[in-house]
């Protein structure tokens, strides 16, 4: 399924939800936050959110430093 994240096409396999997504890069742990075509998701919303061909996600993810 392609589906375009941080706005680069990418074509992932065995995805069907945003937690899907968010683990097969390994951010389930980290804290992030998503948004699924314009709209921002809460956590638990991440398994109950299904994503399409051509869906627009966006991962941010939060980077400590000084």
């Amino acid at each position: 399924m392609n589906i375009i994240i941080n706005g680069k096409t990418e074509k992932l396999e065995n995805v069907r939800t945003i937690e899907d997504i968010v683990a097969h890069y390994d951010l389930l742990a980290k804290p992030i936050v998503v948004e699924a075509d314009g709209v921002v998701l809460t956590r638990e919303q991440w398994a109950s959110t299904d994503v399409r061909e051509e869906s627009r996600v966006e991962l941010v993810h939060f980077v400590g430093g000084g």
